[in-house]
């Protein structure tokens, strides 16, 4: 892996969704790439622990407060909104409103580099005995995998009219360690989703990639060949988890955790009948 040494630091860079799982992580990994890094979320955060932190609470869906958030930072990681599956009137404001409030800032601000934290669940329903590619057509398992697929294509629209770069990783399962045979697959170490961060902040060039952010796993439904323009070299692997993961029940036949890529997304719903 590249060490941090061979990087020169942003000034600042912004990180949206920085109360969550991944953005508490990504709040400390990061560091080593910026001067600054000022991280934002509609939920509480943790005070700037030194002046190398900006703490500044935002509402994705307030246009007007994003343009403020952004107007001075050299990069945007965007992990901000609903990360699970809503009615489409929860996932509407923060996840499609603020999608685009993202870009719009960037574009007014003159920010040219965006990573966004897109989704798995761009392609959901296809089945999990099928390998497809960043460039198979979406097939969204929810609302909230639909509004990663606009996010996505923010990002190539952005791109062909203003000249924003977007690194959009379709991140699989990212946690300490798979929780389920379907993780096997789609796992995503903390160390591999910094490293693929890194990667999508410094190579050239991006235009509007799209990569899927999973480990060295052993069994795979995702070509990642795309992600190899960035020098993405993945260290971590699923394989270590096995004899704990396979040692639950396996699920029915008929469930959507061993159909479908998507898993329990692919079920969830509909919302307020």
């Amino acid at each position: 892996m590249t060490t941090t040494t061979t990087r020169l630091p942003f000034n600042r860079l912004l990180l949206t969704g920085a109360a969550g799982g991944l953005g508490k992580v990504l709040r400390e990994s990061l560091r080593p790439y910026a001067n600054v890094i000022r991280l934002s979320d509609i939920a509480a955060m943790a005070p700037a622990i030194d002046d190398r932190e900006e703490v500044v609470p935002c509402d994705l869906a307030d246009k007007q407060a994003v343009h403020q958030l952004v107007e001075g930072v050299d990069a945007i990681l965007h992990f901000g909104g609903v990360s699970v599956e809503r009615s489409f009137e929860e996932i509407l404001g923060a996840n499609i409103c603020g999608v685009f409030h993202i870009y719009e800032a960037a574009r007014r601000h003159g920010v040219k580099r965006v990573i966004f934290a897109s989704s798995n669940h761009v392609i959901g329903f296809y089945k999990q005995d099928q390998v497809i590619d960043a460039h198979s057509p979406h097939q969204p398992d929810s609302y909230y995998g639909l509004s990663k697929s606009y996010g996505e294509d923010m990002a190539t629209f952005y791109f062909n009219r203003y000249g924003i770069e977007t690194v959009s990783v379709r991140i699989g399962s990212s946690f300490p360690e798979p929780q389920n045979r379907r993780m096997m697959s789609t796992w995503l170490s903390f160390g591999d989703l910094t490293q693929l961060l890194e990667r999508a902040l410094y190579t050239p060039n991006v235009g509007h990639t799209i990569v899927y952010g999973m480990s060295d796993n052993k069994d795979i439904w995702w070509d990642n060949r795309y992600a190899t323009a960035l020098g993405y070299a993945p260290q971590d692997t699923s394989e270590v988890f096995r004899e704990k993961v396979e040692a639950q029940p396996m699920p029915a036949a008929d469930d959507p955790a061993r159909v479908y890529q998507g898993g329990a997304f692919c079920a969830a719903g509909p919302f307020g009948d």
